[in-house]
């Protein structure tokens, strides 16, 4: 990297140049902040571990009726953007008896508690999408895209959040 390029946004890599130049604009121009404000204003009541859970079934029953049930269900402040995984699913295998008992968890990251609605939605219809496809394919997007319209918007602008929330820290 030269003297004079940009610092990477390094959760927007993956995103064409121009996006993230309208990034850099609005971080230079400190305005980040305020349009994240402006178009998620709202914070969630998802606060406990149970009521993330009701949360998470009630949009399986809808999308999801024939997907494994879900066990679990839990904000973990062990995830963290370290680790790139802002949630996890995760089946638990175990042996009982003569059977053998899988376990479907769903953990998300408890910097969710404090983001807006939207972005827990997005992050619990990634995580519920990944019962169904278990890989980042096209049939994975296509359905996170029927369960929760605008995903791919809404995941940019989570990757914008970051961004803003690194911004905060340093």
């Amino acid at each position: 990297m030269s003297a004079s390029s940009p610092a990477p946004l390094k959760y927007l890599q993956a995103y064409p140049a121009a996006l993230q130049e309208q990034v850099r604009q609005l971080i230079a121009q400190q305005r980040l902040g305020d349009y994240l404000q402006q178009r998620y204003p709202a914070r969630h009541a998802v606060q406990s571990d149970k009521a993330l859970y009701a949360y998470a079934l009630e949009l399986k029953n809808q999308y999801l009726r024939n997907a494994p049930a879900i066990d679990k269900v839990l904000f973990d402040n062990r995830l963290d953007l370290t680790h790139r995984a802002l949630g996890l699913h995760t089946t638990v295998s175990r042996v009982q008896g003569a059977r053998l008992k899988a376990s479907k968890e769903i953990r998300v990251a408890s910097l969710f508690k404090e983001a807006a609605p939207e972005f827990l939605n997005m992050i619990v219809v990634h995580e519920l999408a990944h019962f169904k496809e278990t890989e980042h394919n096209k049939a994975f997007y296509k359905l996170c895209e029927h369960m929760l319209p605008g995903y791919h918007q809404l995941e940019f602008d989570l990757r914008v959040y970051l961004t803003w929330r690194d911004l905060q820290a340093a």
